[in-house]
């Protein structure tokens, strides 16, 4: 895996098959045990209706978590990849349900584009189920092609961005994520 200097990055999970909370807990615990990857801050858990993909699909939970790495962005995406097919991840319908879903949303202020990865994240700026739980752990983090912070994308969402549908938390982060959740810098 390529290396670079140690790099904030931030990472939106989200599961919709099984049991939800666990495979939240084991992504981050997962993430925890991989070399060069440190994991910081934890948001609480976001219970939200499917956004896009087939119809009848059962609601998600969603955190968001904050990483420092010396990993590339490809290496990182490619780490969070490998968590989510360990952890039953199938791509067989676009869009479809999960049990284990990590987008990287920011590495740092890096801009990228290629055919694997888009950095920051293409929509995180248009999903309340991405920037609410970001906000609670990185709401200064800037979004480097906006040139606004979290806390600014959230505040100017709609509050109907969810075309209605709930988008709420429900829980603290999960067990074993919990104690991250004071580190302030790493």
């Amino acid at each position: 895996m390529t290396a670079i200097s140690r790099c904030e990055c931030h990472i939106g999970l989200g599961s919709n098959l099984g049991d939800r909370a666990a495979y939240l807990a084991a992504a981050v615990a997962a993430l925890g045990r991989q070399e060069r990857v440190q994991v910081g801050r934890a948001s609480g858990v976001y219970e939200t209706a499917p956004v896009g993909g087939p119809p009848g699909q059962q609601p998600y939970l969603n955190m968001a978590i904050s990483v420092v790495t010396s990993l590339s962005a490809p290496a990182l995406l490619e780490c969070c990849q490998r968590i989510e097919r360990r952890l039953g991840r199938e791509r067989t319908v676009l869009h479809g349900p999960r049990t284990a879903d990590l987008d990287l949303l920011l590495f740092g202020e890096r801009i990228e584009q290629t055919d694997m990865l888009t950095l920051p994240h293409p929509r995180m700026h248009l999903r309340r189920f991405v920037l609410e739980p970001l906000a609670e752990i990185a709401p200064e983090a800037l979004h480097p092609v906006l040139g606004r912070t979290v806390g600014e994308l959230l505040a100017r969402l709609d509050p109907g961005e969810c075309g209605g549908r709930f988008c709420r938390r429900v829980a603290e982060a999960p067990a074993g994520a919990m104690a991250l959740r004071s580190v302030s810098s790493l």
